[in-house]
């Protein structure tokens, strides 16, 4: 097994893994952000309670989750890094990182949006909030890591502690409105609490913004491989 993973990760070979990938990733991406958001903001019905504006759920809510599940990916490609020293590993950090941060950003805006017309602010240090501002600015300082060194074995070694000592964060995000009494609406239960005309929508929402990270990913993955070997005879 170990075997076969040394080999997928040798540099011209996962590049060449990635290049078939992501046109087909990118077309799945596609379809299934265009179903959701046709389906979520031209024929879901009105919420009860928020009217129209719950809507803005189709863009937060899938950003919100995958903010969280990019940093996870990260804390597990870190760990393969620093523990069994894959060069790949540590380049997957550096080709997740810029993704991660641009969802985190959504999610914090939308949420900005969401949110005014309930709390009448646009911003309040609220747990939850907080706690993926500090995830933004983790996101920030893994970028800022690994261009700050022109060692990449250096730079790999200084992002992948970071992502690992950043890993307390995510369950303070995921908990906190259960820990502390915030303004912040529960964690939305997907089985539960939305109605299913609302809830398929949002499925495919959250599959096509994840479609679209493995798309990003990947492609700036190829580009760090192609400035890692530019000297090497198959570039």
């Amino acid at each position: 097994m170990w075997k076969t993973l040394h080999q997928l990760a040798e540099p011209p070979r996962l590049y060449q893994i990635c290049g078939r990938l992501v046109p087909w990733l990118a077309a799945a991406g596609i379809i299934a952000l265009a179903t959701g958001w046709v389906r979520g903001f031209g024929f879901a019905p009105a919420d009860y309670q928020q009217g129209e504006g719950y809507r803005i759920m189709y863009l937060h809510v899938p950003a919100a989750i995958w903010s969280m599940g990019i940093y996870a990916a990260m804390a597990v490609a870190a760990f393969t890094g620093l523990v069994w020293q894959m060069k790949m590993a540590s380049l997957a950090v550096a080709a997740m990182a810029p993704v991660g941060a641009v969802y985190t950003f959504i999610a914090l805006v939308t949420g900005a949006a969401w949110g005014k017309p309930m709390w009448g602010t646009w911003w309040v240090w609220d747990a939850r909030l907080t706690s993926e501002l500090v995830l933004l600015f983790l996101y920030a300082g893994v970028i800022a890591l690994w261009h700050a060194f022109d060692d990449r074995k250096m730079a790999g070694r200084a992002a992948g502690i970071l992502v690992l000592v950043g890993v307390v964060n995510l369950p303070v995000i995921h908990y906190s409105v259960e820990w502390w009494n915030t303004l912040h609406q529960g964690s939305t239960q997907m089985q539960q609490s939305i109605d299913p005309a609302m809830r398929s929508p949002l499925r495919w929402a959250i599959a096509g913004y994840l479609l679209l990270f493995m798309t990003l990913a990947l492609m700036r993955m190829r580009n760090l491989i192609l400035l890692m070997e530019k000297r090497r005879p198959w570039v």
